[in-house]
């Protein structure tokens, strides 16, 4: 009798045990998630090869960002640190795929006029809006581009020349929002030549790839889910970014890259998803000898 009591009074004191351990992990995971991984930023680096892509242009280094989310938590201070890490990986170009501010965030607006012009790039800056920015003040946000020479690839494209070789950078404005105009950049866009698509809602893809016309689609809005348990999908993703929501995929004879994203929304926390610079660095396929 007195055996089976000290068995039962050892396996309470192992399940209190087990229970604080997984309390005490609990409240650490969230302190990690809150404090230190939307902070932690990660510097990804990306090789792609171009089939279209002109020998003038090999090793050309585009910076991506995407889903800055201009709100109460991105302090200016915050915004600073980005764009000085971005600055550092030495862009000849530097791409903001949309969602430069929170929707029905346009009050902190002013954060982004005061610090997106501390972006620099040797031949560019260029950006597409997104659904949030359609959500808080699209032409405030659009102004504030303008205003700090960032290029708004509107439904429109723009040619970056070395010598005589081109590479093309054209942009979709928001799909979500039903602003998306690909055709009116294909009607204009050269038919040959080496092109690469901003597009801030990933899943987007799947038409642009259709088109057989670009090399490369840029894209965020997903942000990856913000947390994603290992082996398993992100269990909240939006729409429009729920099938290609983070990192590389092939589709046909177009590579697409969904960039995680610096800001955050919804619950401001991050876990096994660190916010993300891309750099990449493209190119060209070698001529064969014969």
């Amino acid at each position: 009798m007195i055996y089976y009591k000290q068995r039962r009074y050892t396996r309470r004191r192992v399940f209190r045990f087990i229970k604080s351990g997984l309390f005490i992990l609990g409240i650490c995971t969230l302190l990690y998630a809150y404090f230190i991984e939307p902070n932690w930023i990660e510097i990804k680096s990306l090789q792609l090869s171009l089939p279209h892509l002109p020998q003038e242009f090999n090793e050309y280094r585009i910076v991506q960002i995407s889903d800055i989310h201009v709100n109460r938590w991105m302090t200016s201070a915050r915004l600073k640190r980005i764009f000085r890490l971005v600055n550092q990986q030495n862009p000849d170009s530097i791409v903001i795929t949309g969602d430069l501010v929170t929707h029905e965030q346009q009050r902190f607006i002013p954060k982004l006029q005061q610090t997106l012009g501390l972006l620099t790039a040797k031949e560019g800056k260029f950006g597409v809006l997104g659904n949030h920015d359609y959500g808080a003040n699209p032409e405030a946000i659009a102004k504030t581009m303008a205003e700090t020479g960032v290029i708004n690839l509107n439904n429109t494209y723009y040619i970056l020349q070395r010598g005589t070789a081109k590479l093309y950078i054209a942009g979709v404005d928001d799909v979500w929002a039903g602003k998306a105009r690909l055709d009116l950049v294909l009607q204009n866009l050269p038919l040959n030549g080496a092109a690469i698509l901003l597009a801030h809602e990933p899943d987007f893809g799947d038409t642009s790839a259709a088109t057989n016309r670009f090399d490369l689609q840029l894209s965020g809005h997903s942000h990856a889910g913000q947390i994603r348990l290992p082996f398993l999908k992100p269990p909240v993703l939006p729409d429009l970014g729920k099938k290609y929501y983070a990192g590389l995929y092939q589709i046909g004879g177009m590579k697409l890259y969904t960039n995680r994203g610096v800001g955050m929304t919804g619950l401001h926390v991050r876990f096994n998803c660190r916010p993300e610079i891309t750099v990449i660095t493209l190119h060209a396929e070698k001529i064969g000898n014969g």
